[in-house]
């Protein structure tokens, strides 16, 4: 007894190959697309930036470095001295950088510094508890937490005046 084909299939080995040719050739040209696409999304960031590091100038660098190391949490990567004088340093708390150095007195010594300037740094950790980790180590928060603008944020004020904001991320 003969076997029956199924309508519209063919049991042919050319007919099977063309039709996956087939398949492959209008594949080809999507994958292309899409290969390049991700290729230009690669090649050309949105921005030329990828990292913040700001730099602050301070009024008397030894106490603002202890203060971001021993009441925020920043560690020292990097020290920096002249004539045996400790000027300031690179501080590090997980992915943030902070510079930290000492004013020359240059511009005088009453000039005021952090006016006009707030810092925001973003955290994946409990604003609660973040904020009460910095109270117990001696940190005077600005601000108590609460929810603003969509997320829960404290704020705080270093030994030279800049304003710092603390906010949990969206």
């Amino acid at each position: 007894m003969a076997k029956r084909k199924a309508p519209g299939k063919s049991t042919t080995k050319s007919a099977k190959k063309t039709t996956k040719t087939s398949a492959k050739r209008s594949a080809k040209p999507a994958r292309a697309a899409a290969k390049k696409t991700k290729a230009a999304k690669k090649a050309a960031p949105t921005t030329p930036f990828s990292l913040q590091a700001p730099s602050l100038t301070v009024n008397d660098a030894t106490a603002s470095v202890a203060w971001y190391c021993n009441v925020l949490g920043f560690t020292m990567k990097q020290s920096w001295e002249r004539d045996g004088v400790f000027r300031g340093g690179e501080l590090q708390a997980g992915p943030v950088t902070l510079y930290v150095g000492q004013d020359d007195w240059a511009k005088g010594r009453d000039r005021v510094k952090g006016e006009g300037v707030r810092i925001y740094w973003y955290t994946p950790q409990n604003v609660d508890k973040l904020a009460a980790a910095i109270k117990s180590r001696g940190g005077v928060l600005e601000t108590e937490p609460k929810d603003e603008y969509g997320r829960r944020t404290f704020s705080l004020v270093d030994p030279t005046g800049y304003k710092i904001t603390i906010a949990s991320e969206r």
